[in-house]
Parts: C-alpha cells; sequence; structure tokens
C-alpha cells in the first residue's frame, strides 16, 4: 500500500490546525490472513477420532492426508510441523504409545488443527516507531515498524505488525506483506531471575516456607525446566503436601507469564504476529503501546506495553525486544499496576524509568521506577478539562520528544462515548509541568469515519515524528485504520498558545 495524494478534511469538530492533514489511507484486516492453531477437544472425542483413524488402512491414511496437503499446505509455512506438534499434544489425552507411522500422525494432527482468520473482526489501535534496520535508505526516508490490535472469531485479540517508509516528499510506502502469517514460538532456556521472582511472588501473597524451599534450590537464573523439575523432586520427597497445592500453581502461572517469542529467521517483521499464549491472555493481547527506549549509556531497544485479557481481568504487560525477531513477555507488577493504558516515556528523566498512566480509569498520573518492570508510586498529572473529555481521559501512546517538551497525544471520551484525539505538552526536565493543552480535539471522528464496530472513536496508541512532521496513526470505530499528519511545529506552537 502507498500513499496517494493527501486530502485535507475538517472533522466534525473542526480543528484550526492549518496543516492538519487526513491522509487517503485505509488499512483493513484481511479474511485471507490464517493461521493455523490447535483446535480444543474433550479427551473422550480425541479418543474417538485416535480410534476411527486407527480403522483406516496405510493406503486411505496416505490419500486423506494427500487431500488435506494440497488444500493446506501452501496456505502456512512448516505446517506439517505443527500438526506434529498438535498430534504430541493431543496425545497426552489418550493413552497409547506414540505412532510410528509420520503419515498416521501428521493426519491425527490435521484433525486437531483449525485456520483461524486473525484479522477476520477488526485492524485497528495502531502505534508506530523507527525500525530497528535503517540501511539501505536514500537521505531523508525512514524505515518504521506499526503495530496494531487485530480480532478476530471470537473477539479474541492479538498483535500484528507492518512494516513501511516514510520518504523525503513525507510519503508513506507500505511494505508487501508475504503469503504466510509467521506466529512466534516459545524460545527455548527463558531465564528468571531469582529476586524478581521472589519480588513478585510476594507481591502476590504467594511467598512462603514451601516457595522458600523451591527457590532455595535453584540458581540465581532458572529456566522453565529448572523449576519444573525441582517442584517434582521436592514433591517427592515430601510426600506430595497438600500445602504445596495453591503455591505451586502460583509459581508455575507466574513462570509461564514471563516467556519468550522467537521468530523464523526466515519471516519478515511484516509477517510477525503475537497470539495469545499464557493463561493471562487466554481472551486477548489488547492495544500496544510502542516505544523505541534509548538508556543513559545510549542503548536502545524497544517496549511495548500492552494489557493481557482472559475473560475475567485485565494485566497490564511489557513485551521487550531489540529487532522485533525475540522478544521477550513480562508481567508488570507494583502497587500503581493497574488499569490499561500504561505508556513508557523514550528514555529515563532524571535517571529513572516514567511511565504515563491511567491508574483509576479517568484520571492522568505520572510513575517513576529504577527498574522498568515495577511501579510502587505514582501522582497525578491532569484529569479531564473541556466537554469533550468529561466521560474519561487517558493517553494515545507514549510520549514524544521535541525541542520544546514532551508531545503527549491523549484520548477523550465525551457526550455519546464519542472518542476524540487532543495533545499535551510537558516539560522536558519535569513532565509533572503542563507547558500546553488543546482545547479542541486534534482529531474527531468525521462522518466517515464514525461507523463501525464501536462507531464514534478515533483512537491511537502511538505517534511519531520525522522531519518537521508528526504522524499519528489511528483507529476508526475500532475497525480500520488510517494515518493522519501535521507540522511539528504548528501543534507544539498551539499547545503554547492554548496553555496549560
Amino acid at each position: 500500500m502507498t500513499e496517494s495524494a493527501p486530502q485535507v478534511m475538517s472533522p466534525a469538530r473542526k480543528s484550526s490546525l492549518e496543516t492538519l492533514e487526513r491522509l487517503p489511507i485505509k488499512i483493513a484486516g484481511s479474511h485471507r490472513r490464517v493461521i493455523p492453531l490447535q483446535g480444543s477437544a474433550p479427551p473422550h472425542s480425541v479418543s474417538a477420532v485416535f480410534e476411527l483413524v486407527d480403522q483406516l488402512g496405510d493406503a486411505e491414511v496416505a490419500e486423506e492426508y494427500e487431500r488435506v496437503w494440497k488444500q493446506f499446505g501452501r496456505r502456512h509455512h512448516e505446517l506439517e510441523r505443527v500438526f506434529e506438534e498438535h498430534y504430541e499434544t493431543m496425545l497426552r489425552n489418550v493413552e497409547r504409545t506414540y505412532d510410528e507411522d509420520q503419515t498416521r500422525r501428521l493426519l491425527l494432527g490435521a484433525y486437531f488443527t483449525m485456520e483461524y482468520a486473525i484479522e477476520a473482526a477488526a485492524l485497528f489501535n495502531p502505534s508506530i516507531v523507527p525500525h530497528p534496520d535503517q540501511s539501505g535508505l536514500d537521505p531523508g526516508c525512514l524505515r518504521f515498524v506499526m503495530s496494531f490490535r487485530a480480532t478476530g472469531e471470537g473477539h479474541v485479540s492479538s498483535v500484528v505488525f507492518q512494516t513501511g517508509v516514510i520518504d523525503s516528499e513525507h510519503r508513506i510506502h507500505f511494505d508487501r506483506q508475504s503469503p504466510y502469517s509467521a506466529r512466534t514460538r516459545l524460545a527455548p532456556d527463558q531465564y528468571y531471575v531469582k529476586p524478581l521472582f521472589r519480588r513478585k511472588l510476594t507481591e502476590m501473597v504467594s511467598h512462603g516456607p514451601v516457595t522458600e524451599r523451591v527457590l532455595d534450590r535453584l540458581p540465581e537464573h532458572f529456566t522453565l525446566t529448572q523449576l519444573e523439575d525441582t517442584i517434582q523432586a521436592l514433591w517427592r520427597e515430601e510426600g506430595h503436601p497438600e500445602e504445596f497445592n495453591g503455591v505451586i500453581e502460583s509459581m508455575r502461572w507466574l513462570a509461564r507469564s514471563n516467556y519468550e517469542l522467537s521468530l523464523d529467521p526466515r519471516s519478515s517483521v511484516s509477517d510477525l504476529i503475537i497470539f495469545p499464549t499464557s493463561e493471562n491472555e487466554l481472551r486477548g493481547i489488547e492495544d500496544v503501546r510502542l516505544v523505541q527506549f534509548t538508556d543513559d549509556e545510549g542503548h536502545t531497544r524497544y517496549y511495548g506495553t500492552y494489557t493481557a485479557y482472559n475473560g475475567h481481568r485485565v494485566l497490564p504487560m511489557l513485551m521487550e525486544t531489540e529487532d522485533f525477531r525475540r522478544i521477550k513477555i513480562h508481567t508488570l507488577n507494583g502497587a500503581c499496576v493497574q488499569n490499561k493504558g500504561m505508556a513508557l516515556f523514550p528514555r529515563p528523566i532524571n535517571g529513572h524509568y516514567a511511565m504515563c498512566a491511567r491508574l483509576d480509569g479517568r484520571n492522568l498520573y505520572l510513575m517513576y521506577s529504577d527498574y522498568v518492570h515495577f511501579w510502587e508510586s505514582a501522582e497525578m498529572l491532569t484529569g479531564p478539562k473541556y466537554p469533550w473529555e468529561f466521560r474519561i481521559m487517558g493517553n494515545c501512546g507514549s510520549p514524544i520528544e521535541t525541542h520544546e517538551g514532551w508531545l503527549l497525544l491523549t484520548h477523550g471520551v465525551g457526550p455519546m462515548r464519542q472518542y476524540s484525539i487532543g495533545a499535551l505538552l510537558l516539560d522536558l526536565e519535569d513532565p509533572q509541568i503542563i507547558r500546553g493543552r488543546l482545547k479542541e480535539p486534534l482529531l474527531t471522528p468525521l462522518e466517515s469515519e464514525r461507523d463501525g464496530y464501536v462507531p464514534n472513536v478515533v483512537y491511537s496508541c502511538g505517534a511519531m515524528v520525522h522531519g518537521d512532521r508528526f504522524y499519528i496513526p489511528y483507529a476508526m470505530a475500532d475497525e480500520a485504520t488510517s494515518v493522519a499528519r501535521l507540522q511539528t511545529q504548528e501543534l507544539i506552537e498551539r499547545l503554547i498558545e492554548d496553555g496549560p
């Protein structure tokens, strides 16, 4: 997809920013983007399928599998590996030995595999950051990574990515995606740090004599396999005491909630999909706010704060990567890790990590921490001030550093649950000081943008400055995505003019 000529449009609630342009870009979900997932089935149903396949002769098995492969083999990368994995998982539910006939194993795996259209319902809530690889570009160009919340069958959300280039004429070009969607896989040898693991258990009110007996046997950095082996050994030695049950499950839950993912080296970042993996994420991964973070030593990495949803409660989470190929997933911890919409500043403030959040579901807060995974204190920054944000106020992604201060996009909810995008200008050295605040929203839904899955909503999870332009990818009605841009200096001047 390549941007054509920009269109200057007036939103329903008029913004007087002269350089604001809504670009003629609409990024919608594709029904053709599917991934192979393991289908669920009760043990008796699994046994029934195994028994029926047992009744087929070798020639029948080969014929049936060939039919499956002709239909689906070209639609997925390494599909036979997926079939093998699903066969092995289902084998644990039935009392039988491993089948030596590979074709029969693959056919059985296919019976417990289904295609899932990850974007069938919506593709929305975008965030954008510079790509880690800027090689081979012409002067004035910037390669970017854009993330989206993709929603499919059952309204389960995952995270998908698309790459592209902003050229020297400020036009946006999206890279072509491959025919395959590359779902990440759990990476081996994920290590846990014992003091941090213990601290989280304490916060969960799950730390005590049992957990200490387990932790005492583990090295300072341990793997999930080492944790499980230690639990089993201690369990056998102590005769399966009843007191182990809940405590040990808490340790397993915590370990499985912190994991690593890896992308196949043959796949591009545009094909990357992060699908729910842990119990916390069973009903979706929502609203990633990406930020390119540079520490005081000049080392750059990428963080993405997001919300995990298990069908009953939300849990703030953090992803971390240097290249979008190996991604660490962590729980966020501390008394102030509450609600949705946590967004990191792109560098330390006075030696501390800084975060903008909405702890109470209505107002904006600033938090500081010496460790990116733990947040214990917060101070209110501001709350709703103007009619278009009286209902709720939150951020629209991480603050962006400019020469005049931190640009923080906000969202406000007004009458009829209409979402608009506004902006604050925060002091560079003390972000608690608000230097400017838009009196009128930057973006409100146009007539052409208001209808969709959730009407009357424009929303972003992160913008970016390139050159003298400010680029704002934004969702329309929780269904599709577009992009707006304007001159950064005009926005800064308007913020200062409107005042705090």
